[in-house]
């Protein structure tokens, strides 16, 4: 054999291996959690929370890019449950979603498998349980895709990661906070923040070495700032997008919100405080944790490093800081820049403003005046099952009433979009309180922030080259948030407000992405083992 049909046959070799190595790595990984009630003391108060396999919070689930998961949960409470995978895109599959438009709710005493795979993604994720206001007594975990082998990352290995779960939490359980919405009053302000669960404890790492911090903002309404004394903060990836690698002192995580850093531990060999405390509250609540030296032999001291004197102005400077690598791949090995976002030209321009509204004499939540109510059959099996009169599609518009002094309705809010649309969503916050909104099944580009109303114009400031793709946005008081969207996921997905006692009286809708045509490369069909309630229940099989 020649050179040139040697050189051919090597190169045959090594696509053959490549290829099996990456379809080795689509791993399917089985998981059985059984949710039940228990008792704990996060702020030294027992008090009744949620457990799932016994734990609190519940177990990390780390997986890699496109493995398969295949989870079966069995649910032991008193009321129907469901969990949602936060930032996970669910691709073609808003039927693993995990929400009460897609979803029934697991019974008491029954059992669902979710099946989905981490199609193309990286990053640090969570789960969280979606319904009734079952999050406020735990229910969540951490959820951690890794790359694969075959696929780089801008920075070098850590010698190790800790995933920290922080948020605001209260002593009263799910259902006492529960009754406090039902009544018509809103919630009081949290009892204290904890991490994993906790109000202390301690992370381990040599000296000289550098770790991996996943943070996730778990909590019910608070937004949170992030330091670790004595160290800076390398950024390195956002809810699935590199980014540029600046240095922070501190890092504000809003609710909802993920993000990961790198900590080298090149300081003297001693014990350091790490904090969380709450932002833009005119009580502060903190929560500490320490991060141990393990050849320290003085424990952490000195006062908490203060987070910064500075609010709103300075945190929406810190957020436009935070870029994409557009030279970094992400869990695909093309660079994430080579996607031009800012020169395609939206289709369609979305405009949500969110309201208090009084209803009925209860307090209720809004956007673009309706508040929106979770009907018995679940959105997506009204598409499939043709079933009328589930929601519709008039109720909201896709901008806000020009008469302000219209009164606020309640109502199944749909708005309609085809697949392969690209459109531009702004989130317009007339309120004095700070917002965050999700939407479920996509991440998109955070283009623009700023003050007062937002309009036309306003895009002559939006950040059109390296804006970070992410699943939740904060809104700053009395401002606006723009992202723009790429609508190549069908399916009828969740957008909400991330406030869990906002979403919960009404502050959401759903986005159908829909197409005529219907395919498997455009969606899944409906699951075998789907759970039918409501008028869905007259199509079982």
């Amino acid at each position: 054999m020649g050179r040139t049909g040697l050189l051919t046959l090597v190169c045959s070799v090594l696509a053959l291996l490549s290829v099996c190595l990456v379809r080795a790595e689509d791993a399917y990984k089985y998981y059985t959690w059984t949710v039940t009630y228990g008792t704990r003391s996060p702020l030294g108060i027992p008090r009744q929370v949620i457990l799932i396999n016994g734990q609190f919070p519940g177990p990390r689930l780390d997986v890699v890019t496109n493995d398969n998961i295949i989870l079966n949960l069995v649910n032991k409470l008193d009321e129907p449950f469901l969990l949602t995978w936060n930032g996970i895109k669910q691709r073609k599959n808003s039927w693993q979603d995990g929400v009460l438009g897609t979803n029934c709710p697991i019974p008491s005493n029954s059992n669902y498998t979710y099946k989905f795979q981490v199609k193309d993604q990286i990053g640090t994720y969570s789960y969280f349980p979606s319904t009734q206001l079952h999050k406020a007594s735990g229910g969540f975990g951490g959820l951690n895709v890794y790359h694969r082998s075959v696929i780089s990352i801008p920075y070098a290995n850590p010698d190790d990661d800790f995933t920290l779960l922080i948020g605001d939490w209260y002593n009263s359980d799910h259902k006492k906070l529960r009754q406090t919405l039902d009544s018509g009053r809103s919630l009081a302000f949290p009892d204290g923040l904890v991490i994993n669960g906790q109000a202390h404890t301690t992370f381990n790492g040599d000296q000289g070495k550098t770790y991996m911090f996943r943070i996730s903002n778990v909590g019910l309404s608070t937004s949170i700032n992030f330091r670790i004394q004595g160290h800076n903060l390398k950024l390195v990836e956002v809810e699935g997008s590199h980014t540029i690698q600046n240095l922070y002192d501190s890092l504000d995580v809003h609710v909802g919100q993920s993000v990961t850093v790198l900590v080298t531990l090149n300081q003297p060999p001693k014990d350091y405080y790490i904090v969380a405390s709450t932002r833009f509250t005119r009580k502060v609540l903190t929560a500490t944790a320490v991060l141990h030296y393990t050849n320290s032999r003085s424990p952490a001291s000195g006062p908490l490093p203060p987070a910064p004197a500075n609010q709103f102005h300075w945190s929406m400077k810190q957020a436009r800081t935070f870029r994409w690598n557009l030279t970094a791949n992400a869990a695909r090995p093309n660079p994430q820049g080579s996607f031009h976002y800012g020169k395609i030209t939206p289709t369609k321009t979305i405009v949500l403003a969110n309201s208090e509204a009084l209803i009925n004499g209860k307090q209720r939540y809004a956007v673009n005046k309706v508040s929106y109510v979770n009907p018995d059959t679940p959105l997506k099996l009204a598409d499939v099952y043709n079933i009328p009169g589930v929601y519709s599609v008039d109720s909201i518009q896709s901008v806000p009433a020009t008469n302000n002094g219209a009164a606020a309705t309640i109502a199944t809010s749909v708005i309609p979009s085809s697949l392969h649309d690209f459109i531009e969503v702004v989130f317009q916050n007339d309120e004095n309180a700070m917002q965050s909104w999700h939407l479920d099944g996509y991440d998109f580009w955070v283009v623009g922030y700023g003050k007062g109303q937002w309009n036309p114009d306003k895009r002559r400031t939006y950040n059109l080259v390296d804006a970070l793709t992410r699943h939740t946005a904060q809104v700053y008081p009395k401002s606006w948030t723009s992202i723009l969207v790429s609508l190549d996921n069908q399916g009828m997905w969740n957008m909400r407000s991330a406030i869990w006692g906002r979403q919960y009286l009404g502050q959401q809708l759903y986005l159908r992405v829909w197409s005529a045509q219907r395919s498997f490369t455009s969606e899944y069909d409906i699951p075998s083992n789907v759970l039918l309630c409501g008028k869905a229940l007259a199509h079982r099989p």
